[in-house]
């Protein structure tokens, strides 16, 4: 009887490890890991604006050599979709990213050694005049800070910042 409950504890322990492996992502996306799941920020807003919230899925993609990102600004008013990868070539995180307004960017990341990583967009199609995006990512106390500035009509805006924390909310889109 011991060697079979020695014997299920080493198969639950191989199926769990195997499992933990097939989820895992490839060394160049490691960083993203910690932000894998669904978050919500609460945009700032200026008096009398309606409120502004931004839902945001990340999840690993392609046996984990890429990360899929969703997210819906007021439950689809506005949304995208990203994949972010590896690429072998350019030795650089490139991801591109698909709006529901029509217009696309894609772009590169530089990761920091602190463990942060900063996006560089370059703009496609945007009828609001912004042409490329530059946005700073942390992972802090378990919640993910984003500070993010547009060049628009070829002046950089002030950056603004958003705290996301974890959420149950669902990504929708129209």
């Amino acid at each position: 009887m011991k060697v079979f409950k020695l014997l299920i504890l080493c198969f639950l322990f191989i199926q769990s490890h195997s499992l933990c492996a097939a989820q895992a992502l490839v060394s160049e996306l490691k960083i993203f890991e910690p932000y894998l799941g669904t978050w919500q920020a609460d945009f700032p807003v200026v008096g009398g604006k309606p409120a502004m919230q931004d839902v945001s899925h990340w999840e690993r993609a392609l046996n984990g050599t890429a990360v899929r990102t969703l997210h819906s600004i007021n439950e689809g008013m506005y949304g995208g979709e990203s994949l972010i990868f590896w690429d072998k070539t350019k030795k650089k995180v490139v991801f591109f990213y698909f709006t529901t307004a029509g217009f696309y960017t894609q772009g590169t990341m530089d990761v920091l050694d602190d463990g942060s990583f900063v996006a560089y967009e370059d703009v496609a199609g945007n009828q609001d005049g912004i042409t490329k995006v530059k946005s700073t990512s942390r992972f802090v106390d378990g919640e993910m800070e984003v500070s993010t500035q547009y060049l628009k009509h070829g002046m950089w805006t002030e950056p603004e910042k958003r705290r996301y924390t974890r959420s149950n909310k669902a990504v929708k889109f129209h």
